[in-house]
C-alpha cells in the first residue's frame, strides 16, 4: 500500500530569512501597526497587541538591559506565554544578553540550581512567580535583578526592577540616541537551555544566533504556514520547539493567540478560531478521542463514520466536501482550523489519516534541542505515512549502520546530524560534548530509524530506550504505543520490559493509565483490566510474534510527564 498522502500544491514563494535578530526585527517593524500580533489574556482580560506595539516593547528591552549593565550578562526568563515573554528574549538577542528560558513547571530549589549553575544576573518572570521567588530576592548568590511582569505592591527590595520600570528606562535610553547594534558575532553563544531532567542529570544546551534562525528560517521555508494565518500558542514558550515556531510566526506577519489554560485549550480554540496549530502527538491523540466521545454521546458515531466514508469516496474522483460534512466537528476547533504541525514524539499515522479525512492535513517533524530543534519535516507538497520527511535545508542527515536492514534493504542505525542548527555544545561538560558527537562532527541525536531511496527518514525509536530480548531482538517501545493509544479504552501507556521471576526472560508489558470515563462509575478493577486485556489481544494481531505485548499493569494514576507531555519513562518500572 503506498504510503503517500494527499498534497498541497507547490508555490513558487519566497518565504522570510532570518540571519540573526535584527533580520526579525525588520520584518517585524515591517509589519506595523496594521497588523495584529497578538491576542493574550492579562489578569483575565483579553487583549491586543499590534506589530508596531512588540517591536517599541522588544527595542525597550533591548535599551533597558543595557541601561542596567546586563549587555552581555545572563537573564533567564520564566513564566507564561505572553507578549513580554517574548520581548524579553528578543530583546535580550538584540542586546547581546545570553538569554536562559526556563521551564516554569520546575520546582523552586531546582530553579534556584540551574540559574546559580549558569551564572544569571537577572531573572524576568510572570505573576506567577512573585511569591516563588520571594526567598531568592535577598538570598541567591548570582541573581542581581529581579524583574517582574505583574509587580507586586507588598514586596519591597532595591533587587526588584518591575518590567515596566525596564521598559521606560529602556524609552529613555531610545530617546538619548540608543540604537540596536549589528550583531558582531552570529556564531557566539546568546542562548543556555536546560534539557529535561534533575539538576544532576540535565544538560545546559549553548546556541548561537546562527543556530536558533538557521532552524526558523528553514521552518518557513517547508512548513505550509502563511501571513494570514492565526495560531494559538498551547505548548510552553521555553521549548525550543514552540519558540521557532513562534519566531517563524513573528516572521511572517501571523496573528498568534496564546491560550491562557490546558483547562480552556478548546474553549479558546472556538473563541481564537485558528487556521493552524503546532502541537505535540499527546495533544493529537486528545483531540481525536474526543471527537469520537462527542461523536459516541450525542448519538452520531455511525453518521459520522458513514460521512467519513462517503467523503473519501467523493475525493477519489475529485469532489472534496469535507468542511461542509464536517462542519460540527471543526467547528469545535473554531471552524477555520486547516493545518496542523507535530513534532516532539513520534506520531501513530492513523492519526494523521484521521484528520485527514476530515479536512485537516497533519504535517510530522523531528527535532531535538541541540538542533534548534528542527531537523526534519514532511513538506506540504509532499507528504509520506510514517516519515518525518527530509532534511530540512540548514543542516544534513546521515545514519550510522547497526547491522539491521528494513525488509526494502534500507540500512538501519542512529540518526546524526550536521549543519548550522546544531548547537554550539554542552555548557561546562566535556564529557557529554565527546560523547554527543562523532569523531567526524557529527551530532549523534540517539533516535534510531533508516531513510529511503528519496532522503525521507523514518523514526522507530530511541536507543536508549531499546528493549533487547532474549532472543537478540530489539523492541523499540514507541513502535508498539502506537497500537495501544488508538485504543479508546486507555488514557495512557508505556511499553517496557520486564524481567520474569525467577528467569532472565524480558516480557514485554504493557503499563496502561485506563479512560475511566468510558466505563461505569465504581466499575471493579477487573473488569477495567479485562476489558483493555481483550483490546491489547485484538491488537496483538497485528504485530509480529516478539512484538506482542504479553502483560499489562494498570496503574491508577497518570504518568509523570515533561512539560511537552512526554511520558518520563526512566521513571515507569
Amino acid at each position: 500500500m503506498s504510503n503517500k498522502l494527499p498534497n498541497k500544491k507547490r508555490l513558487n514563494r519566497t518565504t522570510p530569512f532570518l540571519a540573526d535578530v535584527n533580520d526579525l526585527l525588520s520584518y517585524i517593524k515591517g509589519h506595523g501597526n496594521e497588523r495584529l500580533a497578538f491576542k493574550y489574556y492579562e489578569l483575565g482580560k483579553l487583549k491586543e497587541m499590534s506589530y508596531g506595539e512588540f517591536y517599541d516593547m522588544a527595542c525597550q528591552v533591548s535599551a533597558g538591559f543595557e541601561a542596567i549593565g546586563l549587555a552581555g550578562k545572563r537573564v533567564a526568563v520564566i513564566g507564561d506565554t505572553s507578549p513580554q515573554w517574548l520581548a524579553t528574549y528578543v530583546g535580550a538577542l538584540a542586546s547581546g544578553t545570553v538569554i536562559v528560558p526556563m521551564d516554569k513547571e520546575l520546582m523552586v530549589p531546582e530553579i534556584e540550581k540551574f540559574i546559580e549553575s549558569v551564572n544569571v544576573e537577572a531573572v524576568v518572570y510572570s505573576k506567577t512567580f512573585n511569591e516563588k521567588f520571594a526567598n531568592m530576592i535577598e538570598s541567591h548568590p548570582t541573581l542581581k535583578c529581579f524583574i517582574p511582569i505583574t509587580v507586586d505592591e507588598n514586596q519591597q527590595s532595591d533587587k526588584i526592577l518591575p518590567f515596566a520600570t525596564l521598559l521606560e528606562n529602556g524609552q529613555k535610553a531610545i530617546d538619548e540616541g540608543y540604537v540596536i547594534k549589528p550583531v558582531e558575532d552570529r556564531e557566539a553563544m546568546c542562548e543556555m537551555l536546560f534539557t529535561s531532567g534533575t539538576t544532576g542529570t540535565s544538560k545546559c544546551v549553548m546556541l548561537s544566533q546562527k543556530n536558533v534562525f538557521a532552524a526558523a528560517t528553514s521552518a518557513m521555508a517547508t512548513v505550509w504556514f502563511f501571513p494570514e494565518d492565526v495560531l494559538v500558542s498551547v505548548l510552553p514558550v521555553h521549548h525550543t520547539y514552540e519558540l521557532m515556531c513562534l519566531l517563524s510566526a513573528m516572521a511572517f506577519g501571523m496573528t498568534v493567540c496564546i491560550n491562557d489554560s490546558l483547562r480552556h485549550v478548546l474553549q479558546n480554540f472556538k473563541k481564537f478560531q485558528p487556521t493552524a496549530l503546532v502541537l505535540v502527538p499527546m495533544f493529537l491523540t486528545t483531540m481525536y478521542k474526543r471527537i469520537w466521545s462527542e461523536a459516541e454521546r450525542t448519538g452520531k458515531a455511525k453518521t459520522l463514520k458513514n460521512a467519513i466514508k462517503i467523503s473519501n469516496a467523493l475525493r477519489k474522483v475529485g469532489i472534496d466536501l469535507r468542511r461542509t460534512l464536517f462542519k460540527s466537528v471543526l467547528d469545535a476547533f473554531g471552524g477555520r482550523l486547516d493545518h496542523i504541525v507535530c513534532g516532539g514524539a513520534k506520531l501513530n499515522p492513523e492519526l494523521i489519516m484521521a484528520f485527514e479525512d476530515i479536512g485537516i492535513s497533519v504535517y510530522e517533524g523531528f527535532g531535538i534541542t541541540e538542533c534548534s530543534p528542527l531537523v526534519c519535516v514532511t513538506p506540504y507538497y509532499d507528504r509520506r505515512l510514517n516519515a518525518i520527511g527530509p532534511n530540512v535545508p540548514c543542516c544534513d542527515t546521515r545514519i550510522d549502520p547497526n547491522g539491521e536492514e528494513t525488509p526494502e534493504g534500507y540500512a538501519m542505525g542512529e540518526i546524526q546530524v550536521k549543519g548550522d542548527n546544531v548547537m554550539l555544545g554542552y555548557y561546562n561538560n566535556p564529557d557529554a560534548n565527546v560523547d554527543a558527537f562523532t569523531e567526524d562532527g557529527w551530532f549523534r541525536t540517539g533516535d534510531v530509524g533508516y531513510k529511503d531511496q528519496d532522503g525521507y527518514i523514518y523514526i522507530t525509536g530511541r536507543i536508549k530506550f531499546v528493549i533487547v530480548l532474549e532472543n537478540g531482538k530489539n523492541v523499540f517501545p514507541e513502535e508498539i504505543e502506537e497500537y495501544l493509544e488508538v485504543i479508546d479504552t486507555i488514557s495512557e501507556c508505556c511499553v517496557i520490559g520486564r524481567k520474569s521471576e525467577g528467569s532472565d526472560e524480558v516480557v514485554l508489558t504493557a503499563v496502561i493509565y485506563p479512560d475511566y470515563s468510558k466505563f461505569p462509575a465504581n466499575v471493579d478493577e477487573e473488569t477495567v483490566k479485562d476489558t483493555i486485556k481483550k483490546a491489547i489481544n485484538a491488537t496483538n494481531k497485528k504485530l509480529p510474534t516478539y512484538k506482542q505485548i504479553k502483560a499489562i499493569d494498570i496503574r491508577k494514576t497518570e504518568f509523570e510527564k515533561t512539560t511537552t507531555k512526554k511520558i518520563k519513562r526512566q521513571l515507569v518500572k
